[in-house]
This record gives C-alpha cells, sequence and structure tokens, in this order.
C-alpha cells in the first residue's frame, strides 16, 4: 500500500473533493452527527491517505495537526477508513503510518488524540493510554488518550 502525504495547498482538487467526500460520508451520514467538518485546520496540516489501486478512490485517511492547532502536542484527526475496507487491517496500517509520520514531520515524540469511546481498545493496541474522563463532541462520547513513543523506538 503507498501512503501519500500532502499539505493542504499539494492537493489535488480531485484529492480533496474524494478526502472531504469521505469524511463527509463517515462522520456526518454514517454517524448522523450534523458538525462543522470544514473547521478551519485543514490548510495548517498534513493529509495521510491511501488509495484503491484499481479505482485510486480514497480508502483510507488521517489528519496530522502540528503541535498548537488542537492540542499544545502534535494530535492526528479525522481517522477514515472507507466501509469496504473495514476489517482488512488497513486501519492498525493507517494508525502505524500516521503515528510514524506525524513524530517524524513534527519531530516530537508525544502524540495527543480525541479518541471516540467505542475505539478506546484499538487505540490502546497502538500505545495511547487514556488521558481524560469522557466527555461529548458533536453528541459523540470521546476521551483523550496521549502516545509518547520513546527515542528508540521513533528511530525504528
Amino acid at each position: 500500500m503507498n501512503w501519500i502525504l500532502k499539505s493542504f495547498s499539494q492537493l489535488t482538487t480531485d484529492e480533496l473533493y474524494a478526502i472531504l467526500a469521505l469524511r463527509n460520508q463517515v462522520f456526518i451520514c454514517e454517524q448522523q452527527c450534523a458538525y462543522q467538518d470544514l473547521d478551519g485546520v485543514d490548510q495548517n496540516t498534513l493529509h495521510l491517505f491511501a488509495k484503491e489501486e484499481d479505482s485510486q478512490q480514497i480508502i483510507a485517511y488521517a489528519r496530522l495537526l502540528p503541535q498548537g492547532i488542537a492540542f499544545k502536542e502534535a494530535s492526528i484527526g479525522r481517522v477514515i477508513v472507507a466501509q469496504n475496507q473495514r476489517g482488512s487491517g488497513i486501519a492498525h496500517q493507517l494508525i502505524n503510518e500516521a503515528i510514524a509520520t506525524t513524530c517524524r514531520q513534527f519531530n516530537t515524540h508525544t502524540i495527543k488524540i480525541m479518541a471516540q469511546a467505542y475505539l478506546v481498545s484499538f487505540y490502546q493496541s497502538h500505545g495511547f493510554v487514556i488521558d481524560s474522563e469522557t466527555y461529548l463532541e458533536d453528541n459523540i462520547p470521546h476521551i483523550d488518550m496521549v502516545l509518547v513513543q520513546s527515542v528508540q523506538s521513533m528511530s525504528m
């Protein structure tokens, strides 16, 4: 699987449309959550995604945020796997790539996320630990989680 990393200005209009369509499908339609996805943050973040080889459809995506945007720490957000790819293991590949890329691009060893509560065990399997009580974000239970990479694991 080839992972693509682009800044906002590097995205083609077709890539941007596909990313926003996927985010809309998952976070607004599937989760039945009316919220403001276009939050003014995309322009200051990196966009990590993979395309299906045959169709070139975006099948996995994450937004990588530098320190000081969502938290004082770097962050990963808008983590999505297309519905037809769920259960294939791509979510684990995506989060591993997002962690490694965030650490490398933002020269950090600490990542903080706002995880949907039902995904806590998924993120724990990647080393994240709970860092808050459960709270509602856009009427969906969330919990803050933090990952602190050792310098040794970052160099692997």
